[in-house]
C-alpha cells in the first residue's frame, strides 16, 4: 500500500483513514473494475468515508463492524441509508450494539449515542463478505469482545484485525464482555497462524504485520490459552 493506505495503480482499492473522537481506522477495500466496496468500522465522519467512495469510483455494498464498540459504529446508520447498503457484524456483539447509550455513559458522553441502525446480516467464522470479485473471509477472534471479528482477504495478504491485534499491543478486555484469556487464544489460532509476511490492519493506530507481532508483540510472549471449538 501507498502511504494514505491506497493500492497504487491497481484494480484493488485498500484506503485506510482515521474516523471519529477516537480515530478508529475505517477501511475502504474496493474492486474498481466492478465499482463495488466494503466499507469496514465507519466510526464516524461519513462525509470523509463517503468522499473516499466517490474518489475510487464506489458504491458500498457491505457495511461490516470488527465489533460494536461506539467508536466503530458511529457511521452506520447515516451509511447504511446513504448507500443502501446491508449492515454486517457477528451475532454475539448484537447486545452490545443495542447497548449504545451504556457505551457513551462509560465515555462520560464524550461520544454521543449515535442512531442504531438495523442489522441486515449476521456474519459467522467462515463467512465470505464480497464486493466484486474481492473476497473477505471472516475470522470470529472473541476477546476483546463476544463478536469481535477480522477480516482476511488471503489473495492480497492482508487480514483487517479491529480491536483484537495492534501493532505492539491487544485489545482492551476489560469492559463489559472482555475476556483476555479468550482474546490471546484467538489471536494465536486465527492470527497467527496466517503468513508472516501478512499485513495487518488495525483498528487503531499504524499497521503492522503478522510476522512482526510474531516477534515483538510482548502480550504475545506466554503460553496460550485454548479457543472453544
Amino acid at each position: 500500500m501507498s502511504e494514505n493506505g491506497t493500492e497504487p495503480d491497481s484494480r484493488w482499492i485498500v484506503e485506510v483513514f482515521p474516523v471519529g473522537l477516537l480515530q478508529c481506522n475505517c477501511v475502504v477495500l474496493g474492486d474498481r473494475e466492478k465499482g463495488e466496496a466494503i466499507v469496514v468500522d465507519p466510526g464516524g465522519d461519513i462525509e470523509k468515508v463517503r468522499e473516499a467512495l466517490r474518489r475510487h469510483g464506489l458504491r458500498c455494498t457491505a457495511i461490516v463492524n470488527t465489533h460494536t464498540h461506539i467508536d466503530h459504529v458511529g457511521a452506520n446508520a447515516e451509511l447504511r441509508d446513504a448507500e443502501n447498503a446491508p449492515l454486517m457484524l457477528h451475532e454475539a456483539d448484537l447486545p452490545l450494539y443495542q447497548s449504545l447509550a451504556q457505551q457513551s455513559s462509560w465515555l462520560g458522553g464524550m461520544l454521543p449515542t449515535p442512531v442504531l441502525s438495523e442489522v441486515d446480516e449476521l456474519i459467522h467464522q467462515g463467512d465470505v463478505v464480497r464486493a466484486g470479485e474481492l473476497a473477505a473471509s471472516v475470522l470470529h477472534t472473541p476477546g476483546h469482545t463476544p463478536g469481535s471479528l477480522c477480516l482476511h482477504l488471503a489473495d492480497h495478504g492482508l487480514v483487517i484485525s479491529g480491536d483484537t491485534l495492534f501493532s505492539g499491543s491487544v485489545g482492551r478486555t476489560d469492559l463489559p464482555g472482555g475476556d483476555y484469556e479468550m482474546e490471546i487464544a484467538s489471536i494465536r489460532e486465527r492470527l497467527l497462524t496466517l503468513d508472516d509476511e501478512t499485513r495487518v490492519i488495525p483498528g487503531h493506530g499504524p499497521l503492522t504485520s503478522i510476522g512482526r507481532e510474531r516477534l515483538v508483540n510482548p502480550f504475545l510472549a506466554r503460553p496460550p490459552g485454548k479457543l472453544s471449538p
